[in-house]
């Protein structure tokens, strides 16, 4: 035993147990080496980190105020649109603006249609929601006979029509008034007369005369003859082989 290590060491090489430490050694310097890049690589990460988190927080606070007044935005938007739990009606904001209008409308309308029905109807504004949809532009019908409320699909023909009548003239009288004294001078009415029975077409044609004398025109389009009676100036269209002529008819 002696003679090997002395061979050995003759060599000139370390024991195997030197070799095994300084391998050790070689490879712990590594992982310190390697430890400490880690270590530097974290401390940047760090900072970088630390830098984020102030920029985020600074970001966080700006969009602070940001979230609420979107908030706000978006309960407007959905309360207009019609869809917010708030809207119980399911009413727009269009439809409420022209709702506020219609009920002008209605009650212009009324004062003619209490006329051309005996004082029977009254037209009156309704918000009430249709099923499932929504709500704002209806129209019902006050019927002093019964003295209930109705929906104007209820109407007969003859009643739709001068329920219709009165709106049209309503409307006349409403933007006339928002118009700053423009007057719509011209009216024409195209058929609906031969739904009514006589002592309705009379009531009809009364109102329309007061138009008249108010220095509004009133045109009427229709087949109906008994018509020709009540009405002097008249366009009669006759058609022809060669095409329809107009010609001047009444007294």
């Amino acid at each position: 035993m002696l003679a090997e290590a002395e061979t050995t060491a003759a060599a000139g090489q370390p024991p195997a147990d030197l070799q095994a430490a300084e391998q050790a050694a070689s490879a712990a310097g590594r992982r310190v080496r390697e430890a400490g890049s880690a270590r530097d690589a974290a401390g940047r990460r760090c900072t970088e980190l630390d830098r984020l988190t102030h920029r985020a927080g600074g970001a966080v606070r700006r969009l602070g105020p940001l979230r609420e007044e979107y908030d706000r935005v978006a309960r407007l938007a959905t309360l207009a649109a019609g869809t917010s739990a708030d809207n119980e009606r399911k009413m727009r904001l269009e439809s409420y603006v022209l709702a506020a209008r219609l009920e002008q409308v209605a009650a212009a309308a009324t004062t003619r249609l209490q006329r051309m029905s005996s004082g029977r109807y009254t037209l009156v504004h309704s918000d009430d929601r249709a099923g499932r949809g929504r709500s704002g532009l209806g129209l019902h019908v006050v019927d002093a006979w019964t003295g209930r409320e109705r929906d104007t699909a209820t109407l007969s023909g003859g009643e739709t029509f001068f329920a219709s009548l009165a709106l049209a003239l309503g409307l006349a009288d409403v933007v006339t008034d928002e118009a700053g004294g423009v007057r719509l001078d011209t009216l024409f009415i195209d058929e609906g007369f031969g739904s009514l029975d006589d002592q309705t077409l009379d009531e009809v044609l009364d109102v329309l005369d007061s138009l008249r004398e108010r220095d509004r025109s009133v045109g009427i389009v229709s087949h109906v003859a008994d018509l020709r009676r009540r009405i002097h100036a008249q366009l009669e269209v006759v058609k022809g082989r060669s095409g329809s002529v107009v010609r001047q008819g009444g007294g």
